[in-house]
């Protein structure tokens, strides 16, 4: 009866707190010419995502496209990012309720399902959370219940209470503990388990796994690692390492956009000041520092030798511009003011070349020029399905301002 009452506690004031932050972003006055913008977006975005369905084969999941080549890059239903296909879709006719957009969502969940038992990888947030949670939020059905608590599950076979942290990437050592900035994004999973099972255990593992994150990933100016390997006995830190980044000791920008997003949902879910000092942190060293261009589309990394002579990557502009505008609601009103006009600028830069797919191009991905992991010379300046769902995300939080 005391775990239902911590859990009904938490449940009231999560909806008094996002009542409060209704009322405060309604104060917000959205730019007219960018939401006539985010409309056409939404319907060249159907549009394109017509011409992806066309060309996706029966049983896969888009990865990419190489228009050098003229050549997809596909995946099965265990690839990390086979969750943001389905996600966007269901975004997509939340907008413009096209009913064959949310025909092809369905049709690929059912090819995505049975990964719910999937316990050898951490991204089940993601694979899981962005599909199913975006048809349950649609249209509730016990079924997309009980698939999303399964892989909370899953996902929580992976934490190490010694470490207090959820296992990223295994490793031939078996006393390695490898651990990415990325699996911030994946505790909203297990926020979501408890609110609707009652279950407190996975309330604690995503509090444990953000509190160790904060206390290890991140430097004294809030600029975060990408891997961190602990040792799985002792929980002690072994190694600090940037793997998709230019340098270990560098700023990888994706890795601080997903920490800027996770945190900013750790405050909503707890509403505990740490994390919005976290996540305000996060902000200021992105949107301060000196290699931020002026359309706030970042370097692939912060710190990359040849800037500004190097790749741009726009997944990362699409995460920062979809945290901003919820971390905006919670923060201070010159905070709100900074985030707010970084965002519109984003979202206009990403709204027109050369980060706008023409129509009928780019295989139908709507998002160009992202970087997946340059040091291994994969996914290089290319469309990435993510970038495409938090682009989309963070049109739609916009467009909800208006409201």
């Amino acid at each position: 009866m005391k775990k239902l009452t911590r859990v009904t506690v938490v449940f009231f004031s999560v909806f008094f707190f996002c009542a409060s932050l209704t009322a405060q972003m309604n104060t917000y006055k959205p730019d007219k010419a960018l939401l006539k913008t985010i409309e056409q977006n939404f319907t060249d975005a159907a549009a394109q995502y017509k011409l992806l369905m066309k060309n996706l084969p029966a049983d896969s999941f888009p990865k990419t496209y190489y228009p050098e080549i003229k050549k997809y890059g596909f995946s099965n239903s265990g690839w990390w990012c086979s969750g943001f296909y389905p996600g966007t879709l269901l975004y997509l006719y939340e907008q413009n309720k096209d009913a064959s957009l949310y025909k092809e969502a369905l049709r690929i969940d059912e090819i995505l399902k049975k990964e719910q038992f999937n316990t050898g990888t951490h991204d089940l947030g993601f694979m899981m959370y962005c599909s199913f949670g975006n048809a349950n939020r649609l249209a509730p059905q016990p079924a997309y219940k009980e698939i999303l608590l399964n892989s909370a599950k899953s996902l929580s076979t992976r934490f190490n209470a010694n470490v207090g942290c959820i296992k990223s990437w295994d490793s031939k050592d078996p006393n390695d503990f490898l651990v990415i900035i990325d699996n911030m994004m994946n505790l909203e999973l297990l926020f979501w388990a408890t609110h609707v099972s009652g279950d407190s255990s996975f309330y604690k593992i995503a509090l444990t796994h953000a509190n160790t994150t904060m206390k290890n990933h991140y430097r004294p100016d809030f600029s975060s690692y990408h891997v961190l390997n602990y040792n799985k006995e002792t929980g002690a830190v072994k190694q600090k390492k940037t793997a998709q980044g230019y340098a270990d000791e560098s700023a990888w920008a994706r890795g601080q956009a997903w920490g800027l997003y996770g945190y900013t949902v750790m405050y909503r879910e707890t509403k505990d000041k740490k994390y919005l000092d976290q996540a305000n942190h996060i902000a200021h060293f992105i949107l301060s520092h000196p290699n931020l261009p002026a359309d706030k589309i970042p370097y692939w990394d912060f710190n990359a030798t040849g800037i500004p002579n190097v790749l741009r990557d726009a997944s990362a502009a699409a995460i920062m511009a979809s945290a901003l505008i919820e971390l905006s609601g919670y923060s201070s009103a010159a905070e709100a003011k900074e985030y707010m006009q970084v965002t519109e600028t984003i979202l206009r830069s990403l709204s027109a070349p050369p980060y706008k797919a023409a129509a009928g191009d780019n295989g139908g991905f709507l998002i160009q020029h992202c970087v997946g992991h340059l040091p291994q010379k994969s996914e290089v300046d290319v469309p990435l399905t993510y970038a495409d769902y938090y682009f989309v995300e963070a049109m739609k939080r916009y467009k909800a301002l208006s409201k």
